[in-house]
């Protein structure tokens, strides 16, 4: 017999694609027979860089760009100069969105603020159920950015750049530390609309994993009906007759000749939403939940509504997911601010505070951060009765883990108009952020096309003023 006639066929691509389709079978075939297994959950930080402080994140996130004239930075002095000229010393050759080139006038705080809790902490009389918590939030006054637009504005506060294409904070933080739950996501985004301001798009890409493994994008659950689309099996499949077909699957001795870390992702997307399909159902179905809880929250849950998103993290953090942002679209007042403000405090101020005094009830707090803000504020100058983006100060305020609670950092100039105390910027709070995960943001490092990228870019330092 001429052996030599077999040879051509065996090639080292063959020889690799025959001696790996076993592998990709037993992978497929855990759909059936280790169904309560996770995929593969270890991040790439291990061990930590230092003892971390908390476990989970969750970001409240307020698109569109919230006053913090009305909501966390009072300036007596703003409404003193109501109706007047601007003084040109804090405008001159500073970039200002849609003001620029108009006359500019000071636009006065259009509510008063209080001192809530044993802390003092100033906050805006719209904002009570806040003032229930100022003992237990940080409040940042000294925010500032660098994107003075919404999209951009939101993709550098997600991802430490304005450049669409990085990888989403919680993208990092599931690549760094890993999934906790074996049934759901590591990251999870869920949005909501309000009634006052413009509601901005938001983008998918916002939670996007960009060059990290696909594995650690955002999911994002839908606020009404099926959270996650084909969820459910077809009429008349059952789980039992979807393993079948699995496991038919599986015979297709063919399927893949190569196992490389895009079929590998897609493996475990499989398996995860295969286990999904058995999780999430109970997840949102909300009749376990007492009625004090609903009361708590101010819902009935599952209509869609910030509150209801709100009672939803909870129970996907207390679930094992590490981040959770919410999106509530109603936060761009370039007019009717007054009027705004308050329908935007009556849909977010007592579910916020509720989420807080929730985790904490529960013993989760201690090992969460909370973190409540927008991607930029608005400009102490008016705009009518609205007012402009500004990035230059803004607030912003967490409570959890490791955050020193009652304490307000930084600080405005008189005016409301630039961070001149304890500035910080976006990347300072990522860093601070990660160094509370028990990571050191200057280690956490992909090289990607030639570059070393990490989510804090070449910039960053952890505040330390601000942690217990």
């Amino acid at each position: 017999m001429n052996t030599n006639e077999h040879l051509p066929s065996l090639t080292r691509r063959g020889f690799l694609g025959h001696g790996t389709r076993g592998i990709t079978a037993a992978a497929l075939a855990s759909l059936l027979s280790s169904r309560g297994v996770a995929d593969e959950q270890g991040g790439i930080v291990g061990p930590r860089h230092r003892r971390p402080r908390i476990k989970r994140i969750v970001h409240l996130c307020m698109a569109g760009g919230p006053s913090h004239l009305e909501t966390l930075d009072w300036k007596p002095k703003l409404r003193e100069m109501h109706g007047e000229p601007m003084p040109e010393s804090y405008t001159k050759g500073q970039q200002i969105a849609q003001l620029q080139g108009q006359r500019l006038v000071c636009f006065g705080p259009q509510y008063d603020f209080r001192r809530f809790g044993e802390s003092g902490q100033l906050i805006c009389e719209q904002f009570p159920h806040f003032g229930g918590i100022a003992d237990k939030i940080c409040i940042v006054n000294s925010l500032h950015g660098q994107e003075i637009n919404h999209d951009p504005a939101h993709t550098l506060m997600n991802t430490g750049s304005g450049l669409s294409g990085r990888p989403s904070m919680g993208s990092w933080l599931t690549y760094g530390l890993g999934r906790m739950a074996d049934d759901l996501p590591g990251y999870v985004v869920l949005t909501s609309r309000g009634r006052g301001g413009q509601a901005q798009p938001i983008a998918a890409r916002q939670w996007s994993a960009g060059f990290l493994p696909g594995r650690h994008q955002g999911v994002h659950f839908q606020s009404k009906g099926s959270p996650v689309h084909y969820l459910d099996n077809p009429q008349g499949v059952d789980r039992t007759a979807q393993g079948e077909v699995v496991d038919a699957v599986r015979e297709l001795d063919g399927l893949a000749a190569d196992v490389d870390p895009i079929l590998r992702t897609r493996i475990a997307q499989y398996e995860l939403a295969f286990r999904m399909q058995a999780s999430v159902p109970e997840l949102v179905d909300f009749s376990d939940e007492p009625k004090d809880v609903f009361e708590l929250y101010g819902t009935q849950g599952a209509d869609g509504t910030y509150a209801a998103n709100c009672l939803l993290a909870r129970r996907l953090l207390e679930r094992g997911v590490r981040f959770v942002q919410l999106y509530h679209r109603a936060w761009d007042h370039h007019s009717r601010i007054k009027r705004d403000i308050e329908l935007c405090a009556g849909e977010v101020d007592q579910a916020s505070a509720a989420l807080v005094s929730d985790l904490e009830r529960r013993g989760l707090l201690e090992d969460t951060l909370v973190l409540w803000g927008g991607e930029f504020g608005r400009t102490p100058m008016g705009q009518g009765d609205g007012r402009d983006h500004h990035i230059k100060g803004f607030s912003c305020w967490m409570a959890g883990g490791g955050v020193r609670g009652g304490t307000t950092y930084g600080a405005t100039d008189e005016l409301g108009y630039a961070a001149v105390d304890a500035p910080m910027s976006i990347h300072d709070l990522h860093a601070t952020m990660l160094h509370l995960c028990g990571i050191d943001h200057e280690r956490l490092i992909v090289r990607f096309q030639g570059r070393d990228y990490r989510l804090t870019d070449v910039h960053g330092h952890v505040v330390k003023e601000i942690l217990a």
